[in-house]
């Protein structure tokens, strides 16, 4: 192309200053902004925070629907009893007012979409392939959908972690294919783009030869890498195995916690536990049951710059979680340095594949704290080989996870829709 496309980015959820979705949202869009000229429409929530990172200068537009998202959300935390857990009532939650997002964000640009002030239009959040598109198919324009990710069903052997999650309404999922738009969406855009196999399972059929591969996580080079740090399990003293990420029982950290405190090798080791959430408590129970208490460091909630730095200083990442859709936390460790340890379910095990990191099999919660602890102590033994699993993983994060890598990638999917060409060589995001 001649010129930079003009680009209408969708997304709702773009925060710099607000974990998960929202801070993977902003940076995408941040990203996108340096290789295409975007005008991004994100959520009143949203302008504080935006405005005092100003990064996006000038070009955004907020939406205000407060009128139904204020009620809603007052709706799902009560019936969530916060927001640490049920998930699945959040987006049950979400239809409306998203449905209301799209349209007053149509209504508003919709003469400059009739002006071809735009090339196309691209909602990059929310990312759930339950939450449809109003504006599939009422442009012009071809509409980009993704990246979306979801789909990633509940372990059996953990049907009591899932009682704790209070995701009882998971059972329900299959019935948003029959709300109001969910067919027009898929019908109508010109590229899906869908994060791992169990998202693209997701998608209707008919719609396969518009999905491109492409996870939806990323990481910032300036917060996340391995300068001045030494090789993992490399010098004397300590070695320092790290947990991040909620408290909460999906991730499963008391698969963490048991696997290092009932070990004997890892008696002079320490493990960090970063983050807060509803299973500190027990999770501390069953560390001062084993006497690990200056073993085991709770070091609660963290920045990301404080996160980025406690993984320059250790040496493995110790990730149980057994329902993890997109594991950007994963890729952060990855960029840092570290060996991973994960779980084979989900994100994680795509991402350690091929020798970047260490899979664990799923299983039930005790076979899970067997392997975890021999996984940690064959750490010990064999330092040089995980020194190189790291190595790898570092050279995968830095070639396709940075943002600016994932912008030029999109921007040459934008080239080939404006073009007219198909999709085919956007294939395999490895």
């Amino acid at each position: 192309m001649t010129r930079r496309c003009r680009v209408l980015v969708l997304a709702e959820s773009c925060n710099p200053e607000w974990p998960s979705l929202p801070i993977v949202g902003y940076k995408y869009a941040r990203a996108l902004g340096r290789v295409a000229d975007v005008t991004v429409v994100t959520h009143v929530r949203n302008r504080e925070n935006i405005e005092k990172a100003g990064d996006l200068d000038d070009r955004v537009h907020y939406i205000d629907n407060e009128w139904i998202a204020a009620r809603m959300y007052k709706l799902a935390l009560f019936l969530r009893g916060g927001n640490e857990v049920a998930w699945s009532t959040s987006q049950i939650m979400a239809y409306l007012p998203y449905i209301a997002f799209e349209r007053q964000a149509l209504a508003q640009f919709r003469p400059a979409l009739k002006r071809g002030e735009f090339d196309l239009v691209h909602r990059i959040t929310p990312m759930s392939p339950t939450l449809p598109s109003y504006v599939s198919g009422r442009t012009a324009q071809p509409f980009v959908i993704g990246p979306l990710n979801g789909n990633l069903d509940w372990p059996a052997a953990f049907s009591g972690e899932q009682k704790r999650e209070r995701e009882g309404l998971r059972r329900l999922r299959g019935l948003y294919r029959y709300l109001p738009f969910a067919r027009s969406t898929y019908r109508h855009a010109a590229c899906i783009l869908a994060s791992f196999q169990h998202t693209i399972d997701d998608i209707p059929a008919s719609a396969a030869e518009r999905i491109v591969p492409f996870p939806e996580i990323g990481y910032d080079p300036e917060v996340f890498h391995a300068q001045g740090r030494q090789g993992p399990f490399s010098g004397a003293g300590p070695k320092r195995f790290l947990f991040a990420g909620r408290l909460v029982p999906y991730k499963v950290p008391e698969a963490a916690v048991r696997a290092f405190a009932g070990s004997e090798r890892m008696k002079d080791h320490i493990l960090h536990v970063l983050g807060d959430g509803p299973e500190e408590p027990r999770l501390r129970q069953i560390v001062a049951e084993a006497g690990a208490e200056g073993r085991v460091i709770f070091e609660g909630r963290k920045s990301q710059a404080e996160v980025a730095e406690f993984m320059r200083r250790c040496d493995a990442f110790v990730f149980p979680s057994i329902r993890e859709l997109g594991a950007g936390v994963v890729i952060e460790a990855m960029a840092s340095g570290m060996v991973c340890l994960v779980t084979d379910y989900g994100a994680p095990g795509d991402l350690v594949a091929g020798g970047r990191g260490v899979q664990i099999a799923l299983q039930p919660m005790d076979g899970l704290v067997r392997d975890y602890r021999a996984a940690m102590e064959r750490c010990l033994d064999a330092p040089e080989a995980h020194a190189e699993m790291a190595q790898a993983a570092r050279d995968y994060a830095d070639r396709l996870y940075d943002w600016d890598a994932k912008a030029a990638y999109t921007a040459g999917l934008y080239d080939a829709l404006l073009k007219g060409e198909d999709l085919s060589r956007f294939t395999d995001y490895r």
